[in-house]
C-alpha cells in the first residue's frame, strides 16, 4: 500500500516507489525497478554535473521479506557508501552503486522502489547529497564597487559617521537650548512641555534625516543599473550565439561582469572544455602491430545473423569506422592475441545496453568506454546484454555469456578498472584497462612487443590521441578461491572498506599480459585555438589542466597555447632521480628560512606564473582545486576556473589542501634558461 507524501515527512526505513521523471526526494538504496535486471537509470546533473548512468538494485526484494541495513553517518562524500545489507541470513556489500541521491532525476525508467538510508533534515541537512553541497560565498564585483569603497568607504562606515555627526549635533542643540532658555525665560510658556534633553533626542533624528544624503545610495543603485544594462548587452551579443543548438549567451551575475576584463589567469579543464567530447576510436596497437587510419572506411558487417538487430548509437553513426586490415586479421580468428583484445574491448567496461525494438541501444557514462564497445562491435565482438553476474556478447556471430565474478572499480587514485570472469569453458581470466603508467609496471615481462607498445603510445600521445593499455591474465581456481573468500570478508566491512578492497585489487593486477594499447581521437571544439591567441594578445595566461598524457605537437598545432619559438620546461613522467634538479634550484630560492617549504611553495608559484603558459597533465580533480589555490593564495589575482564534469567541481570552487604530486609542462619565455626534466611533490598549507 503506497500513499502520497510531502518530502518533509518522508522518514528513515519508509520504501518509496518513484516514477519516471521524478526526483529523488531522499537517500535511498535502490530495491528494484520496472527495467531488466531491475536496474534504474539517473541524472545527477542537479547534483554534481554527470550525465545518465544506471543504478544496481540490492539482492532480490519482496515487500514481505525483512531485512537490515547497517551504514555509515551522513557526510560530504557524494560519491562514495560504505554498508552492508542482512539478507535471507547472508550478508551483502552495499556501495554508492546502488544508492540514489537526494535531487537525483529519474530517466528512462517507468517505476523503482527505494529504501529510504537518510531522510535529511530542514536545517542539518544530513544527507549526502546536502553534507556534500557546499555553501558557495557570495561573490562581488572587483571594480566599480571596490574603487567605489576604497574612496567613499564602506556603508557601514559611512552609516557609523553620519550617527557619530548626529549625535554630536543633537548634544550641542541639548545645550543651545537650555542655555536660550536660560537667557529668555519670558518664553518658558513655549517649552514649558518639552526640556532639552527631549529637544536633543527629537533633533538626533531630525539631523539624522537631514544628513543622509552622505550615504551614497544613488551610487549603489547606478552601479546596479549599469550591471543590468552590461547583462543585457552580454545577452544580446551576436558572436557569443551558438547557432547549432540555438542557445544565446546568459549572464547569470550582474554583479561580476566588470572584473571578466580583470581576469588575469583561466584555469581550463581539456576534455569537454576545449574539446568535442565526441570520442573518435582511431588507432590501436595489438601484439607489436599498429592499425590506424580507421575514418574513410565502411562500417564492418553486422555479426548478429538472424537476431533481427540492427543498430543505434543515439541516432548517429559518426563513430561506426573499421580498418580493412584488422577486420580481416579478426574474421580469421587465428591470433589469441588479438581475439583477447577485443574480447576485453566487449567485457571491461560498464555500458548499459536496451533493446528498443529491433535495435541496440548504448548508454555509456563516458564517451570513451562508449568508443571502445562500438569499435570492438565493428570488428566483430558485440556486446548483447549485461545482468548483475553475467555478461553476453557475440564474437563473430557466436553467442557466449560470461559470469561476472568480480568488477575491479576504476577511480583516480588507481587509473585503471578491471573485470574478473568464468569463460563458458569455465576458466578464470582477469582483463585490465588503464593508464599506461600503471598497466606497463603490472606487467609480468617486457619484451619486444612491450616496447614497441610504449612507443606507438608516445606517438599516439604526440597526436593529442587518448590512449589506453589493455592487458589480461588466467587466474587459477585456487588463487581465485582464496582472492574471492577475502575479498567478500573485506566487501562487508565497514571501516577500511575501501583501502582493504584496494589491496586486494593490487594483488590480482599482477603479472599481466599485454595485449595492446587502443588510441581515441576528440576533436577540438570551434575557435578555441582563435580564442585562446586573443587571450594570450589580451595578456591573459591560459592553463590547461588535464588528466590526459601530455602531447606537445598538439598543442603547437591545434591548441596553439604553444608558439613555436616558446621554450619547454617538461617536469612530468620522468624517472623520480631526477626529481632533485628543480627542487634544489627552488630550495636555493629559500634557504636561511625555517619555512623552507612555504617559500619553495612560493618559488614554484613564481616560476610558473613567470611562463607563458601551463600545461599540467596527469592530474587528478584534488590536483586541480590545488594549482587553482595556490595561484590565488600566492597572487592575488582574478582567476576564471573552467569545466564541464564533476571532476572540474572541486577545481572551480578550489577546495583542495594536503600534499599533491604531479606533473607540468612550464613554457617559458625564449632565452628562458631552464630545460630539464623532473617531477615535483611539495606540501601547500591552506
Amino acid at each position: 500500500f503506497f500513499r502520497w507524501q510531502k518530502w518533509r515527512d518522508i522518514c528513515v526505513g519508509d520504501i518509496v516507489r518513484l516514477r519516471k521523471e521524478s526526483f529523488v526526494p531522499a537517500d535511498m538504496l535502490l530495491l528494484c525497478s520496472s527495467e531488466p535486471s531491475s536496474l534504474c537509470y539517473v541524472e545527477t546533473a542537479d547534483i554534481d554535473g554527470s550525465s545518465l548512468f544506471p543504478q544496481k538494485p540490492s539482492p532480490e526484494w519482496h515487500p514481505s521479506a525483512q531485512g537490515r541495513v547497517t551504514c555509515e553517518e551522513p557526510n560530504s562524500r557524494m560519491h562514495s557508501f560504505t554498508g552492508t545489507l542482512e539478507w535471507r541470513g547472508q550478508t551483502y556489500s552495499l556501495d554508492s552503486e546502488r544508492i540514489l541521491l537526494r535531487g537525483c532525476k529519474l530517466r528512462n525508467t517507468d517505476v523503482c522502489y527505494g529504501l529510504v538510508i537518510y531522510a535529511g533534515d530542514l536545517h542539518l541537512n544530513d544527507t549526502n547529497s546536502l553534507e556534500g553541497a557546499m555553501v558557495s560565498p557570495r561573490k562581488e564585483t572587483g571594480g566599480l564597487c571596490r574603487m567605489g569603497h576604497s574612496h567613499l568607504g564602506f556603508p557601514s562606515q559611512i552609516f557609523l559617521v553620519l550617527l557619530v555627526i548626529s549625535l554630536c549635533l543633537a548634544v550641542a542643540s541639548g545645550f543651545w537650548a537650555k542655555m536660550f532658555q536660560e537667557k529668555h525665560s519670558y518664553l518658558s510658556a513655549l517649552y514649558k512641555h518639552t526640556t532639552p534633553a527631549q529637544q536633543a533626542f527629537f533633533n538626533f533624528w531630525g539631523f539624522t534625516i537631514l544628513l543622509s544624503i552622505i550615504i551614497p545610495m544613488s551610487m549603489y543603485i547606478t552601479f546596479e543599473f549599469i550591471y543590468l544594462v552590461n547583462s543585457f548587452f552580454i545577452n544580446w551579443d551576436l558572436e557569443m550565439y551558438y547557432a547549432a543548438k540555438d542557445i544565446p549567451a546568459k549572464a547569470r551575475s550582474t554583479s561580476l561582469n566588470d572584473q571578466l576584463g580583470q581576469i588575469e589567469y583561466i584555469f581550463s579543464d581539456k576534455t569537454g572544455t576545449l574539446t568535442q567530447n565526441v570520442m573518435t576510436f582511431k588507432k590501436c596497437c595489438i601484439n607489436g602491430t599498429i592499425y590506424g587510419n580507421f575514418w574513410g572506411m565502411q562500417p564492418c558487417p553486422c555479426f548478429l545473423q538472424g537476431s533481427g538487430l540492427t543498430w543505434s548509437h543515439h541516432g548517429e553513426k559518426k563513430l561506426d569506422f573499421c580498418d580493412a586490415t584488422l577486420l580481416e586479421a579478426a574474421q580469421r580468428d587465428n591470433d589469441p592475441v588479438l581475439r583477447e583484445f577485443l574480447r576485453l574491448l566487449a567485457l571491461c567496461h560498464t555500458v548499459m545496453v536496451e533493446e528498443k525494438g529491433d535495435q541496440l541501444v548504448y548508454q555509456a557514462a563516458s564517451p570513451d568506454e562508449e568508443a571502445l564497445v562500438l569499435a570492438a562491435r565493428n570488428l566483430g565482438y558485440v556486446f548483447l546484454a549485461r545482468t548483475q553476474d553475467t555478461i553476453t556478447i557475440s564474437e563473430l556471430g557466436r553467442k557466449r555469456t560470461y559470469k561476472v565474478l568480480a568488477m575491479l572499480d576504476f577511480n583516480s587514485d588507481r587509473k585503471r578498472m578491471s573485470v574478473l570472469v568464468r569463460d563458458p569453458q569455465g576458466r578464470i581470466r582477469l582483463y585490465t584497462k588503464g593508464a599506461d603508467t600503471v598497466i606497463l609496471e603490472r606487467l609480468q615481462r617486457r619484451g619486444p612487443n612491450e616496447t614497441f607498445t610504449e612507443m606507438a603510445l608516445d606517438r599516439f600521445a604526440e597526436e593529442t590521441l587518448r590512449t589506453l593499455c589493455l592487458a589480461s591474465k588466467e587466474v587459477s581456481e585456487v588463487e581465485y578461491s582464496v582472492w574471492s573468500r577475502r575479498h567478500h570478508e573485506a566487501s562487508v566491512l565497514l571501516q577500511d572498506r575501501a583501502r582493504e578492497l584496494d589491496k586486494l585489487y593490487e594483488e590480482m593486477e599482477q603479472n599481466l599480459q599485454l595485449l595492446g594499447a587502443t588510441a581515441i581521437e576528440d576533436k577540438l571544439q570551434d575557435g578555441v585555438p582563435e580564442t585562446i591567441q586573443l587571450l594570450k594578445l589580451g595578456n591573459i595566461k591560459v592553463w590547461v589542466l588535464t588528466g590526459d598524457k601530455q602531447g606537445q605537437v598538439w598543442l603547437r598545432s591545434q591548441l596553439h597555447v604553444l608558439s613555436p619559438q616558446d621554450k619547454i620546461l617538461h617536469t612530468g613522467e620522468v624517472q623520480k632521480e631526477k626529481k632533485g634538479q628543480l627542487w634544489r634550484w627552488l630550495a636555493c630560492r629559500a634557504t636561511g628560512s625555517q619555512e623552507q617549504g612555504s617559500l619553495v611553495e612560493k618559488a614554484f608559484v613564481d616560476l610558473a606564473t613567470s611562463c607563458q603558459a601551463v600545461i599540467c597533465c596527469r592530474v587528478t580533480p584534488k590536483q586541480k582545486a590545488l594549482i587553482v589555490q595556490l595561484v590565488k593564495k600566492h597572487k592575488k589575482a582574478i582567476t576564471l576556473a573552467i569545466g564541464d564534469g564533476a571532476n572540474d567541481v572541486n577545481m572551480i570552487k578550489s577546495e583542495a589542501q594536503g600534499r599533491q604530486e604531479w606533473g607540468f609542462w612550464l613554457v617559458c619565455p625564449t632565452g628562458g634558461e631552464w630545460w630539464w626534466p623532473i617531477i615535483l611533490s611539495f606540501e601547500v598549507r591552506s
